[in-house]
């Protein structure tokens, strides 16, 4: 019997389908000479430290470093696992021969080759390597085995990353936990990819924290409806009576044009995906987080609609290219698009076909099965993946760039504008929503300018203010990961740093989603932002090299040299042990404070303690005064405020501050309505008036009543309820305002 070992049940039926084994049996299937069994992803895993030596059951910092002369592993404490292990070693043990039918990477090598281990299997052994799992890619792989030790390397870059993240996992968090840890209340997990990440979250949020805003004035003029920017710096808040001087001195000056060019140009279409690109693009579009997209795109790989989601390439091996026109024509949903490119010979680019940039496997791209009945999540996935696909076969996006530069006197003004001459690739999106890149693009439309022509201008400075740095967002995060925190934006510098980055594609999502789930970071709306316990533990360890990024991206170039053969797993893990060791030594002999756990309590107390930007001229800060919370600019002319007691209630500081942070409260009992208590909330209206909205005591009943909630005129007034009309509680003391319940 051969015995086939798959990775889920799912795929395991796939293949016993197309080997002919049609017997379904307990924990495998069985026919036509095979036997079909499979894992359920991770059955085993490396021992725990305690499984040793007894001893390291307690956490006590004279027993580290714990460095293992010999890694062992062990089955999953589970049942079911269990179960299913003796059904597989009871299969090796009669088999003739096995074949690995394990996901095809690094991951799925691992999974397999410890289960292969742990059962003592010696049998002669091949591999099943496909990048899709649709019948004709089974069969194909099936005709086309490998032998396993081909994936000898493979292997060993797996283990090598497993056991790194043990040692430094296992030692770190101990010692971080023993020394900075609030006793038995918390555990600090520190680990060789998830801390230098956390670092850059945090030392994001510092820049932000420190920055301090700075008026800049920018010199500018109107010709012809177009705005023209002069070509010199612009001026600092200090300077803004220089550059009024600057200003006065070119307005009754002709402006003339200097020069107008003309460039045509292209534009390439964007790359095909891989699996950081495609869930920073679902981020963007959709708000998906990394590990939804990439249990959705895992979905669609697994009912054969797309190809291996887990790669880190963007292009396609040479003898993908016949197969192109097959997939298309299946792509029933998007013929108007396939049409015109199954017209003519399908356009075969080095930027999409290269086999020196393919190694194990090809971007991802729908395969040939018909993409029916998709909705939700799946439906949007696989959407962009296929107009991401068919966009690469049309041709450049033809545009025509405009210069044109001005002076004034002897100073130089440019003004830039882009007409798109042939759509190209852009017709697959002329339908979708401007990104927000685009919307960014101050792109003007440009009349026809003459040389040396002249006119009129309006020149004028426009003031502006410096911003902080941005938080992270999910996308921006995979971004950073992807570039060990550089800023990186052109496509094929990106690729080069690949090899370096923090992490691999199939194990990014996961490795946020551990730091959301350990406390150190939280999501507010889109932003990714340090939670107090992950601002702490980043700013108590002092090893620059646990936290850095390019050394982290240095460890996963290592991996990858030691997948090529080019560099010895022995020597990274001594490496790593020696690093170990010199992190134990160090923080046993520093000096620091506890690290703050982030309660309810502590949450409630930040919030409290935050500061509130003014809604009114958005660059005050709100202050609690005696009577009421006012804008700090109020001496440049600010009067926003909100009052301490409104239609006769007393408001809370945290009732307030959801007014300002959320524009309304929750709703609030017992206000004052002309001798009638009632409920309701309170509402910034967009003119900023506070408004009263009564809450409705049930659906079918009355309308919501808005009036405001403070004078709009005298805006110390509370507005009360009279027997015709609302008016100011003020009226002793002159305030007219009032507001008739009729027209």
């Amino acid at each position: 019997m051969k015995v086939c070992i798959a990775e889920k049940p799912s795929v395991a039926k796939e293949i016993a389908d197309i080997v002919g084994a049609k017997q379904r049996k307990d924990g495998y299937y069985e026919g036509n000479g095979y036997q079909v069994t499979w894992t359920f992803g991770h059955l085993c895993e490396l021992k725990e430290p305690h499984e040793y030596d007894s001893a390291y059951r307690e956490w006590n910092l004279n027993m580290l470093p714990i460095l293992p002369q010999k890694f062992g592993i062990k089955l999953k404490n589970d049942k079911g696992i269990e179960k299913q292990f003796n059904t597989i070693a009871t299969l090796f043990e009669n088999a003739e021969e096995v074949i690995n039918c394990g996901d095809a990477g690094q991951e799925g090598e691992l999974i397999q080759r410890w289960v292969f281990a742990k059962a003592n299997c010696k049998k002669p052994m091949k591999r099943l390597w496909i990048s899709s799992l649709t019948e004709e890619a089974i069969r194909d792989g099936f005709k086309k085995l490998k032998e396993a030790k081909d994936y000898d390397r493979l292997y060993f870059a797996g283990y090598s990353r497993a056991a790194a993240d043990w040692l430094l996992g296992m030692n770190a968090t101990r010692l971080y936990t023993i020394k900075y840890g609030n006793g038995n209340r918390q555990v600090l997990s520190v680990g060789r990819v998830q801390t230098p990440t956390l670092a850059m979250i945090v030392n994001r949020q510092i820049e932000i924290n420190n920055f301090k805003s700075a008026v800049f004035f920018e010199l500018k003029t109107k010709y012809r409806d177009v705005i023209f920017n002069a070509q010199i710096d612009r001026f600092s808040g200090d300077e803004k009576t220089k550059a009024e001087d600057v200003l006065s001195s070119i307005k009754d000056e002709p402006f003339e044009i200097t020069l107008v060019e003309t460039k045509k140009g292209k534009e390439s279409p964007p790359r095909l995906f891989d699996l950081t690109a495609l869930q920073v693009e679902c981020n963007k579009k959709f708000g998906f987080s990394a590990d939804d997209t990439l249990k959705t795109i895992q979905n669609l790989y697994e009912k054969k609609l797309v190809t291996y989601p887990r790669v880190d390439t963007t292009y396609l091996p040479d003898d993908m290219y016949p197969k192109i026109p097959g997939i298309m024509q299946s792509m029933v949903n998007y013929q108007s698009l396939v049409q015109p490119l199954l017209a003519e010979p399908i356009r075969k680019s080095n930027k999409v076909f290269d086999d020196k940039k393919v190694t194990d496997h090809h971007a991802i791209i729908p395969t040939d099965v018909r993409a029916q009945g998709l909705i939700g999540a799946e439906l949007n996935v696989y959407d962009i993946i296929a107009k991401r696909f068919l966009s690469v076969f049309y041709k450049d996006c033809e545009v025509s760039n405009t210069t044109v530069l001005g002076n004034v006197k002897t100073l130089e003004f440019k003004a830039t504008g882009k007409q798109i001459l042939d759509a190209g690739w852009r017709v697959v999106y002329e339908k979708e929503a401007v990104s927000e890149e685009d919307e960014k693009e101050e792109t003007q439309i440009l009349p026809e300018f003459i040389q040396g022509e002249k006119g009129a201008h309006e020149a004028f400075l426009k003031e502006g203010k410096t911003t902080a740095p941005k938080p992270y967002t999910e996308a921006t995060l995979l971004r950073a990961m992807e570039t060990t925190g550089k800023q990186v934006e052109d496509e094929e510098l990106r690729d080069l740093m690949k090899d370096n980055g923090i992490g691999r594609p199939s194990t990014r999502a996961a490795i946020i989603e551990t730091l959301f789930r350990r406390n150190y970071i939280k999501r507010e709306r889109k932003n990714i932002v340090p939670t107090i316990t992950g601002m702490e533990l980043i700013m108590t360890i002092n090893n620059d090299l646990l936290k850095s990024a390019e050394m982290t991206g240095n460890w996963e170039f290592k991996l990858r040299q030691i997948e090529k053969g080019d560099y010895q797993a022995e020597q990274f893990l001594q490496e790593m042990k020696q690093m170990v060791g010199d992190l134990v030594m160090q923080v046993k002999n520093e000096s620091g404070k506890r690290i703050a756990l982030e309660t309810a309590e502590t949450k409630e107390k930040k919030s409290a303690n935050s500061v509130l930007e003014c809604p009114k001229c958005k660059s005050g800060n709100m202050l609690k005064g005696k009577t009421a919370f006012g804008c700090s600019n109020f001496k440049n002319g600010c009067d926003f405020k909100v009052p301490f007691e409104i239609m006769g209630k007393k408001l809370t500081d945290a009732q307030i501050r959801l007014l300002l942070e959320k524009g309304k409260t929750a709703v609030i009992k017992g206000f004052d309505m002309g001798g009638v208590k009632k409920d309701g909330l309170l509402k910034l209206s967009s003119d900023l008036n506070i408004e009263f909205e009564e809450k409705q005591a049930t659906a079918a009943k009355s309308k919501k009543e808005k009036v405001p909630a403070l004078c709009p005129k005298c805006q110390t007034g509370s507005v009360i309820k009279g027997k015709t009309a609302y008016g100011c509680s003020n009226w002793k003391s002159g305030c007219d305002w009032r507001l008739a319940f009729t027209a």
